[in-house]
């Protein structure tokens, strides 16, 4: 683990990805997502490779 605010943007872009779940499940229907939906998982996603490739070295 790099640093405490290493640990809590990974916390955030893990619970962010969630979010995305859980609104798209909340109608009872299935996962329903929209097109923000996706942006906004995808943008999470990025968010929470770029802190795990912040803690791998590369050569």
């Amino acid at each position: 683990m790099k640093s405490f605010e290493w640990l809590g943007q990974t916390l955030a872009s893990l619970c962010w990805i969630v979010s995305v779940f859980v609104y798209g499940y909340a109608d009872g229907n299935g996962l329903q997502m929209s097109n923000g939906d996706w942006l906004q998982l995808a943008a999470a996603s990025c968010w929470m490779v770029s802190n795990i490739a912040s803690i791998l070295k590369f050569e």
